[in-house]
């Protein structure tokens, strides 16, 4: 099946609320083997959305509606869906007596306009509704199905599980699974040139790089007609992609490179510290957001400034004044330091420039130097990161996580 997803509310358009109905309903399509095709939003307007749910029953076999379906005069939807699939709306007495009670047992009087919410499309299965006072309701007809959900998250979450879910599964007959690999070190255009190969000729399964701020992921899916027959499908890709950009492959779960150094750190049992100038912490916050960190992280200094760097890890003034406090030299006192400080397995420092200003010919914004020192083993890495003072903080968080990845795997 191939569906249309269509959010209507003036709202939206209006960018008052986020319309996370589609992010939810795309993710849970997908899982039921349904191909989202489009992705629609219109506002109260009866002729637009005509239009829309035109040109989608022309290109779609499925239309599923979020919206619309309250009790006031811009709620729309039911008239303009019974109207495009040829049907009149029809009271459903069922639906009109929970609107009664729900309104009785608020010891409150139901208003006149509360009642259209109980008019629904002639020969339409009806939602109903638990978590609020609008039905929902599926029309099928001329092959094709129009499905339409209540706005509000929490009333189209509930009775898409509670209803819809089930009927879909029914009529699809087959899983859509995929699974998603990220990767660090590596660009999107570069990563798809190692792949060209395999995206050249792919058809089920599909491959689909996706950029994220710093780092790259593939999603690999497959459909078939269960979950384990699409997972055999997907094995053998991610094989082969392994075996030509492994190097830079972190996860072939989804996780975060944060989660997955966290993981190992815990597993292994190895303690960490950290001294952070040009980071101000935000590699220790991150490790420290992972539950279950605390058996492993020991210490973090936020030495931002010259004056901390000595006083609170011993770094030399004689190093500061010759090199700087953004050098390979400075790096390496600091992690030397912190050792001898906390007496951590693992101690990482970082030190650079984030700007936007500071920078020099010598030592533009974005240089960063990212000490590690593991058992005795120590390196200092250069990095040159691009962007605003947030990409380039972040870039050297990721650097430093990757770092610590490659040296305890």
């Amino acid at each position: 099946m191939n569906c249309a997803l269509i959010s209507v509310g003036t709202e939206l358009l209006f960018g008052q609320i986020t319309n996370t109905n589609t992010v939810y309903l795309s993710k849970r399509l997908n899982e039921l083997g349904i191909n989202v095709y489009y992705h629609f939003t219109v506002g109260d307007n009866c002729r637009r959305l005509e239009e829309i749910l035109n040109y989608a029953m022309k290109n779609t076999d499925l239309i599923i509606t979020t919206g619309g379906l309250g009790p006031t005069q811009d709620d729309l939807t039911r008239e303009t869906v019974a109207k495009a699939m040829g049907k009149n709306l029809v009271l459903h007495r069922p639906s009109m007596e929970r609107l009664e009670s729900f309104f009785k047992d608020l010891n409150r009087s139901m208003c006149e306009n509360n009642k259209k919410q109980a008019y629904l499309p002639e020969d339409s299965i009806v939602l109903q509704n638990n978590k609020g006072t609008a039905p929902g309701f599926i029309i099928e007809n001329m092959g094709k199905v129009i499905i339409s959900l209540p706005g509000p998250p929490k009333e189209m979450i509930g009775m898409f599980e509670d209803c819809v879910g089930g009927y879909l599964r029914e009529k699809s007959k087959s899983t859509i699974y995929s699974s998603v690999l990220r990767f660090f070190g590596i660009g999107e255009s570069s990563l798809e040139t190692e792949l060209l190969d395999l995206i050249t000729k792919q058809e089920n399964p599909t491959i689909a790089p996706y950029a994220k701020e710093g780092e790259v992921s593939l999603r690999v899916t497959a459909k078939a007609e269960n979950e384990n027959a699409a997972m055999k499908l997907i094995e053998p890709i991610v094989r082969e992609i392994r075996s030509k950009v492994g190097t830079y492959l972190y996860s072939d779960q989804d996780e975060e490179l944060v989660e997955v150094v966290a993981k190992a750190l815990m597993e292994k049992e190895i303690s960490i510290s950290i001294a952070e100038s040009c980071t101000g912490g935000l590699l220790a916050g991150r490790l420290t957001a992972v539950p279950g960190i605390s058996k492993c992280f020991h210490a973090g200094y936020i030495t931002y400034s010259n004056e901390a760097k000595m006083k609170m890890l011993g770094v030399g003034q004689d190093t500061l004044d010759l090199w700087g406090a953004v050098s390979e030299e400075t790096a390496k006192e600091m992690v030397l330091r912190l050792r001898e400080k906390t007496n951590s397995d693992l101690c990482v420092s970082i030190t650079g420039i984030a700007g936007p200003d500071g920078g020099t010919e010598d030592k533009p914004v974005g240089l960063v130097y990212i000490g590690l020192l593991y058992k005795e083993h120590l390196t200092v890495q250069r990095i040159k990161a691009f962007g605003d003072r947030d990409r380039i903080r972040n870039y050297s968080v990721l650097s430093a996580l990757n770092m610590i990845r490659n040296v305890i795997k």
